[in-house]
Order: C-alpha cells, then sequence, then structure tokens
C-alpha cells in the first residue's frame, strides 16, 4: 500500500492556513447571509446586541465589532444605520435594542448554518479541537498585541 505525503504529513499552522480556513468558512456563512440580504458585518454586529447581556449604545457596539473585526468604526456606525434602516435593529433611548425581525433572522441564518457547521466540525475529535481552540486563542491574543503597538 502506497501512502502520500499529504496522508502521512499533517500539515503546518500558520498564517495562510488560518486564513484560509477562515474565508473557506466565511464563504459559506457568506452564501447563507446573501439569501437573507444581510451581510457579514451586520450579521456580525446584529449578533452582538441580540447576545448582549444589556442594552447597547451605538458606541458600545462599535467598540464590541472594532474588537473582533478590527473594522473603520466610521463602517461599523454605517452597519447600524442599515440595521435601523431595515428595522433589525430599534433605537430606545440612548440603545439600540434588536427587533423581533432581527431575532428571527438570527434564528433563520442559525437554523440554516447548522446542518453545514456539523458537517465541517463533525468528526473531529476533541482533543484535536481543544488544541486548535489553545493555538488560535494565542495567535488572536499576539496578533491583538500587534496591531496595538502599530496603531499606538
Amino acid at each position: 500500500m502506497t501512502t502520500t505525503a499529504s496522508t502521512t504529513t499533517a500539515p503546518v499552522a500558520n498564517a495562510r492556513a488560518l486564513g484560509l480556513a477562515h474565508y473557506a468558512a466565511r464563504g459559506v456563512l457568506e452564501h447563507v447571509l446573501a439569501r437573507h440580504g444581510i451581510t457579514f458585518q451586520q450579521q456580525i454586529t446584529l449578533r452582538a446586541a441580540v447576545t448582549a447581556d444589556a442594552p447597547q449604545t451605538p458606541d458600545d457596539l462599535i467598540t464590541q465589532i472594532r474588537g473582533s473585526l478590527k473594522a473603520d468604526p466610521a463602517d461599523i456606525r454605517a452597519t447600524l444605520d442599515e440595521l435601523l434602516a431595515n428595522q433589525l435593529l430599534v433605537a430606545d433611548g440612548a440603545h439600540l435594542r434588536p427587533t423581533d425581525a432581527g431575532r428571527e433572522l438570527l434564528a433563520a441564518v442559525g437554523a440554516e448554518t447548522a446542518p453545514v457547521s456539523v458537517r465541517i466540525w463533525g468528526g473531529i475529535p476533541a482533543e484535536d479541537l481543544a488544541a486548535a481552540g489553545r493555538v488560535l486563542a494565542l495567535v488572536t491574543e499576539r496578533a491583538n498585541a500587534e496591531l496595538a503597538a502599530l496603531t499606538a
């Protein structure tokens, strides 16, 4: 029986491998989001509002999304305006709250992506997922520190 390098040598985790995995998974999600008429940044922002422990101000959400996506605050503010215009968020005094339509949209996206996620993540041993999680957390921490130093 002949073996190939791809079956005997594990790929090395590096920035390219991380990027390829990210964009492959994001491509799947963006395909689903497009069917629902929402962008990736809108979904991330709406999810932040829906999952928050307390109502968020626009500045709270901008800070949170900027920390996650490293997006420009003006772009995030535009995203908030789009979510408000589409009645997925509503202003309640100084706070933004998700509407029922916003919650339903996230639920629909979640229901549609759940079986895909199972196919993507299913069968990966728990110890491999734990090791990958530790490595990704460390890479995130280090990259955030580097970005902070570059923008200080």
